[in-house]
């Protein structure tokens, strides 16, 4: 019965090591995005966002199904799971305006197009949720 008992607890530990190193890994990819995010300075307000961005590629990240749900007026669908296909459509000369549900995704897309030689790549700060500007939706086909 003691050995069961002591069996037992050594799992808990083993589990909760595991759980915590996954938690640990998690909130440090987190912070190692919003740094590098904030050395990038690409992050636009809703309102600075809006008043420049019909000069720019404006450009969703989500994946299909929630742009068809709603999406920013004028902008196109790449989703981030499919750059390497669309990451050559995209002009050089002109900035590049990212939106997602959240920031990370965007951060981690302006990374890799500034690397790639995009010079002006900026994103919505708070994503998606935080548009309160005109938006679309796309009706059943």
């Amino acid at each position: 019965m003691i050995l069961l008992a002591a069996n037992t607890n050594k799992g808990f530990l083993v589990l909760n090591t595991i759980l915590l190193g996954i938690i640990l890994w998690m909130v440090g990819n987190w912070a190692y995005y919003k740094i590098r995010g904030k050395r990038l300075h690409g992050a636009l307000t809703p309102e600075e966002f809006e008043k420049t961005m019909r000069k720019a590629q404006l450009i969703d990240i989500r994946e299909k199904k929630d742009y068809k749900a709603g999406h920013i007026l004028g902008a196109r669908n790449f989703p981030y799971t499919q750059i390497k296909s669309w990451q050559t459509e995209l002009r050089q000369d002109m900035p590049v305006y990212l939106y997602e549900t959240g920031e990370n995704m965007s951060i981690r897309i302006a990374l890799r197009l500034k690397k790639a030689g995009y010079p002006e790549v900026k994103w919505l700060k708070g994503g998606y949720g935080d548009w309160k500007g005109k938006t679309k939706k796309e009706t059943a086909d």
